[in-house]
């Protein structure tokens, strides 16, 4: 009889985890498809929604053009150097269209996408805390040479509408808002609370000119961790904030990533004037009284234990 209870006990609660695991109310998940350049192009000009990454309201949450890396990115709210699975996990790109249940939020879409992700993709997953290595940022010895902000970021507010040739994106924390300067190859990401960077890539002399404000120490090395891992060749690891430093500040960065990729293509050349102030990382935060040393932090880690190339049925 006592065997027969405690089974009934724990097939009830079984039941109950399942009503109230979080779900869309339907979701369509499809390989997405090559992105249309030329759409892309009058995008850019006219601004609006960017048709890659996620986008989620109180009533409809798309996620397009990711791989599942992104996905479990966007679901647990890690960030890319702490997802380990296959390598294909960062190639493979889907298209997500799901409908929020009448009374659920924004806020709640993140688990829905979770129990998505579990059950048209079979993902199984553990956290741990692991020593990785990273690299830590540190004041060099003659101190900072940053210049302090004259101003502090403001939150954006998701509810305001566009300006004209904006786009726009969901983050890890919140709305990202960008402007596309395609004649220039650069860009400006509005990061809200964290501060903004803008972004110009010279493919000639294989740099990248960073122009960071109103960044917050731990901002900074956030956002050269964005840009450093998600480059192809990148430096891989981790930038984190050991400087102890609060405030807001201004800085530009040159850097050179010939220490990062292939040997330069045909026609590319490292001697134009554009290359002579950039620099490696290492070398280029010093300019900034900033150092970078490789250190080893506990860093928490999504680790997949198993995860099926194709999803389920719609």
């Amino acid at each position: 009889m006592c065997g027969r209870w405690i089974a009934s006990l724990i097939f009830s609660v079984c039941a109950i985890y399942a009503q109230q695991k979080p779900a869309f109310e339907v979701a369509s998940v499809r390989p997405a498809a090559p992105l249309d350049q030329a759409k892309i192009a009058v995008l850019i000009k006219s601004g609006g929604k960017l048709p890659v990454g996620p986008h989620v309201d109180s009533r409809r949450a798309e996620y397009l053009y990711m791989t599942l890396h992104n996905l479990v990115e966007v679901a647990w709210g890690v960030q890319p150097y702490q997802v380990e699975g296959p390598d294909w996990m960062a190639v493979e790109r889907f298209d997500i269209v799901a409908t929020l249940p009448p009374g659920a939020s924004k806020k709640d879409a993140p688990k829905m996408l979770q129990s998505l992700l579990e059950d048209r993709f079979g993902l199984v997953a553990h956290q741990a805390t692991v020593e990785r290595p990273v690299l830590g940022l540190l004041v060099g010895k003659g101190g900072l040479k940053l210049k302090k902000s004259s101003g502090t970021p403001v939150p954006i507010d998701e509810k305001s509408p566009l300006a004209p040739g904006e786009l726009t994106v969901d983050g890890h924390d919140g709305q990202i808002r960008i402007r596309i300067d395609a004649a220039k190859n650069s860009s400006l990401m509005n990061y809200g609370s964290k501060g903004m960077v803008t972004r110009s890539d010279n493919p000639f002399t294989r740099s990248v000119h960073l122009e960071f404000s109103m960044a917050t120490m731990n901002g900074l090395a956030e956002m050269l961790s964005g840009v450093f891992t998600q480059l192809p060749g990148g430096i891989g690891r981790q930038i984190v904030d050991m400087t102890g430093t609060d405030g807001y500040y201004d800085a530009t960065l040159d850097v050179a990533l010939s220490d990062m990729s292939a040997a330069p293509k045909s026609g590319e050349t490292d001697n134009a004037p554009e290359a002579n102030k950039a620099l490696p990382l290492t070398e280029a935060v010093q300019e900034l009284g900033l150092k970078l040393e490789s250190r080893t932090a506990p860093v928490s880690q999504f680790i997949i234990d198993h995860v099926e190339k194709t999803p389920t049925g719609n």
